[in-house]
């Protein structure tokens, strides 16, 4: 492991003296380095006009079916806040003829996930959902493009099924606090004086008849194979993913002790039955499902180390790959499961790069530099997305100044 990966696991525990040290190490090589704004095939999708563009994270794909659409959010400054109660404009963007129309906005969003913009299920190509809030209260809107009419759902969505005939969501407010640019600030969290609250973490929202029901409490996970570390701990919970047919999900169980931070990665039936500790090493961050029964993640392993792992659900076996591949990014199958497409965060010179992963080969496809202006809770991952044809990759970058969608055509 390298001796700047150590440090920075070491600093994980110490988050104020990381984000010193980070901001004077990098800008002490910054200045000794060849300077880069970007490489690779790329095309800038949203236009250079002042405003900020960006779609969000990377566990679903800003394209229709068709290909010929993507989905977008535009904010006037994200740079400050990096949950801003100013309202973000909805667009959905042709990129035939370079058209942009506005279909809506929404008054809670972050600057990792946006609003959870996204299109629905099972066909992709006529509805599209999002968060919003409305009425002092937090919701989910499903949009058609073709009638222009809303349906208002009672609870925000955090992961949608592919069927689109549900979706599950967590508290959004508590990780607000917890979790800053990964939240919603609208209003304040009611078990901010509570550890290990005994109240729902997660539900599930039925899309067509709009019910919710409550799935896990904070006190289930707490309850389930608990260790030493979680004892006086304050819990949260992130990170929801649905697998491909609807019938599991996984989460990532997170508690703070002591400053210092834990992760686990469980698995679980889609009403909270069947629990399984897949991940237990103490660090496991991105992951992603590769079909039902597999999950690829990026954690630290105790025998082995730090790197890409592939998991069979509900048993002790994994894979490691790529073990040259050691550091954090966010990583996502093709279409036809294939390859993988992961990124980086910026390196001593601030440069983050996107790779294309298969069976035994590692490729960079694009570097780019993220200015100084974007650090923190307020930087710009890249979180790259595949298109639905598995052809082309979409990226978030601020290489030229202000956040912008970009493509690669592979």
């Amino acid at each position: 492991m390298k001796i700047e990966q150590t440090v920075n696991i070491y600093l994980n525990n110490h988050p104020k003296t990381k984000k010193i040290i980070k901001r004077v190490y990098q800008r002490v090589i910054y200045s000794i380095s060849p300077k880069t704004k970007s490489e690779g095939n790329i095309e800038r999708i949203t236009p250079l006009d002042g405003k900020e563009y960006f779609f969000g994270y990377y566990d679903k794909s800003p394209w229709d079916s068709s290909g010929r659409y993507m989905l977008c959010l535009r904010a006037d400054n994200t740079r400050i806040d990096p949950e801003p109660l100013s309202p973000v404009e909805l667009l959905l963007i042709d990129t035939y003829n370079g058209n942009k129309i506005k279909i809506g906005e929404s008054k809670t969003w972050n600057v990792q996930q946006g609003c959870m913009l996204q299109w629905m299920g099972p066909d992709f190509k006529e509805r599209v959902i999002y968060n919003d809030f409305r009425d002092g209260k937090f919701c989910s809107v499903i949009f058609d493009i073709i009638t222009g009419k809303e349906r208002i759902l009672q609870v925000p969505v955090y992961s949608v099924a592919e069927s689109g005939q549900f979706a599950l969501t967590l508290d959004f407010t508590r990780l607000h606090r917890l979790r800053k640019g990964y939240g919603y600030a609208n209003i304040e969290e009611s078990t901010k004086n509570e550890k290990i609250p005994n109240t729902p973490c997660v539900w599930m929202l039925d899309l067509g008849t709009n019910t919710v029901c409550p799935i896990l409490k904070y006190t289930d996970l707490y309850n389930f194979e608990t260790k030493h570390e979680m004892i006086g701990a304050e819990h949260k919970v992130n990170h929801i993913m649905i697998n491909p047919s609807g019938n599991r999900f996984m989460l990532l169980h997170r508690w703070i002790k002591n400053h210092k931070k834990y992760s686990r990665l469980i698995t679980s039936n889609i009403d909270g039955s069947d629990l399984y500790n897949l991940s237990d090493d103490n660090m496991v961050s991105h992951c992603c499902w590769k079909n039902d029964n597999e999950i690829l993640a990026y954690e630290n392993k105790f025998s082995t180390g730090p790197g890409y792992y592939l998991m069979k659900d509900k048993s002790d076996e994994y894979t490691r790959l790529w073990e040259t591949l050691t550091l954090d990014g966010h990583p996502s199958y093709s279409p036809d499961k294939t390859m993988v497409v992961t990124d980086s965060y910026p390196d001593r010179r601030r440069i983050s790069s996107i790779k294309i992963l298969k069976e035994k080969e590692i490729t960079t496809i694009a570097q780019v530099f993220s200015p100084f202006k974007y650090d923190n809770e307020t930087r710009c991952d890249l979180h790259p997305r595949w298109s639905r044809d598995g052809k082309k990759i979409c990226f978030d970058g601020v290489f030229e100044g202000q956040r912008g969608l970009y493509v690669i055509n592979l």
